[in-house]
């Protein structure tokens, strides 16, 4: 998408998506480190404080579209700007009281929850159906951008000099959200396109005379538990890839997986946003979950090639079904657009809070009994059963209804 294409609200948007980012993943990643480390917080409580507020960020967007509902989408960024630049500035007094560093954690989540809704919606309101895979892929590449130079950005200050860095990211996101402020006012507009109505005419047709129901399986199949179901695979990847592959290679080998990895990330997912609009839904879903099917097995391989192949195909697998289900629940449903951001939001954060707690067991299993690579070939074939058995629920669900279709319609009222 060339920026002639782009509108000058939606060039700033972009622009701030990777400043947002970049601030944010300046301190985000090192939390473990700074309440572990310089709180002396046990790792059991670490990891519930991050647990739980990875789940609030998440599942927090249902909040954020309801808010936008309410007061407009401009307006819910930037109260959701505020409330973050209020908890980056929290955590200066907070490095001195673990309660408030605490504190600020969650004002943060809060934050991300409210704005990622207000700001999809915002990027592709007034846009056609067609404008949208473009759109959505080049803000989940700012977006992306920023996450990939935050960390190396913040790596020298973030032990040595955090209430500077602290202030730095407070100030920096109070600028992107005086910025906000210039923004012109837009309606939210409904998610439904084309898509949703296919799949109206096609599930009316399956009520009224019962056939067929299995093929329109595949246009049924609900994109917000692909969703679920996407992130929950991809955040074993995301979680334990440091534990697994350092000690089989080096710190900067893995440094420069994940420096890749973002690359391609950022590169790939524009280029091929219009195609993956293209795609059937139900031909999408193969095409990611066998990547990260793949992806997963050949981790299992360990050494350089292996996590490196592994690492590549997982990323194909993340642009297809990531952006694929977004522009899939949109064009579905009939709901304002920060609803349908809202609602994904809430699905990844079931996805990535499962991980978090299966994970944890299955790793410690596998390293307790010294088969780690085990841990990924349990992965993969997650990945392959899931979605299938997904499908086979919404077959038999389109039957059902299919079956009490010309009952319902004869029973007397």
């Amino acid at each position: 998408m060339g920026s002639r294409t782009l509108t000058g609200p939606q060039l700033f948007l972009l622009g701030g998506s990777f400043l947002i980012t970049l601030g944010s993943f300046a301190v985000l990643p090192y939390m473990s480190v700074l309440l572990h480390d310089r709180f002396g917080l046990g790792l059991g409580v670490v990891g519930v404080v991050l647990a739980v507020a990875s789940l609030v960020q998440f599942s927090g967007g249902v909040v954020g579209a309801a808010l936008a509902a309410r007061i407009g989408l401009r307006a819910t960024m930037l109260v959701a700007l505020a409330v973050r630049t209020a908890g980056f500035a929290a955590f200066v007094p907070g490095l001195t009281r673990p309660v408030v560093a605490v504190a600020a954690l969650f004002l943060v989540s809060c934050g991300a929850a409210l704005y990622l809704p207000a700001n999809k919606a915002y990027l592709v309101a007034g846009c056609g159906h067609e404008r949208r895979p473009g759109l959505l892929a080049a803000s989940g590449s700012a977006f992306n951008a920023g996450i990939a130079l935050g960390p190396p950005a913040a790596a020298p200050f973030v032990l040595t000099s955090p209430a500077g860095l602290f202030t730095g990211v407070a100030v920096l996101f109070a600028l992107v959200g005086a910025g906000h402020v210039l923004l012109p006012s837009v309606a939210d507009e409904g998610g439904g396109g084309p898509g949703a109505l296919k799949v109206a005419d096609e599930v009316r047709a399956v009520e009224e005379d019962g056939v067929a129901a299995g093929a329109v399986a595949g246009s049924r199949l609900p994109p917000f538990a692909f969703t679920v179901l996407a992130v929950y695979v991809f955040m074993f990847f995301q979680h334990y890839l440091a534990l697994y592959a350092v000690p089989r290679t080096s710190t900067a080998f893995y440094g420069a997986v994940l420096m890749g990895y973002a690359i391609l990330l950022v590169v790939a997912q524009p280029l091929l946003a219009r195609r993956l609009a293209a795609l059937p839904y139900a031909t999408a879903l193969r095409l990611g979950f066998g990547a990260m099917a793949a992806g997963t097995a050949v981790l299992a391989l360990g050494g350089r090639a292996g996590i490196a192949v592994g690492a590549v195909l997982l990323c194909l697998g993340e642009i297809v079904l990531f952006l694929k289900n977004d522009l899939e629940a949109l064009a579905r449903s009939a709901a304002p657009s920060a609803t349908v951001f809202g609602r994904q939001r809430l699905a990844a954060g079931l996805g990535a809070f499962a991980a978090a707690v299966v994970g944890g067991q299955l790793y410690g299993v596998a390293e307790r009994a010294a088969v780690v690579p085990v841990f990924w070939l349990v992965v993969s074939a997650q990945a392959v059963v899931l979605p299938a058995l997904l499908v086979v629920w919404a077959g038999g669900a389109a039957r059902r209804r299919a079956g009490d279709g010309p009952v319902a319609a004869h029973r007397p009222r």
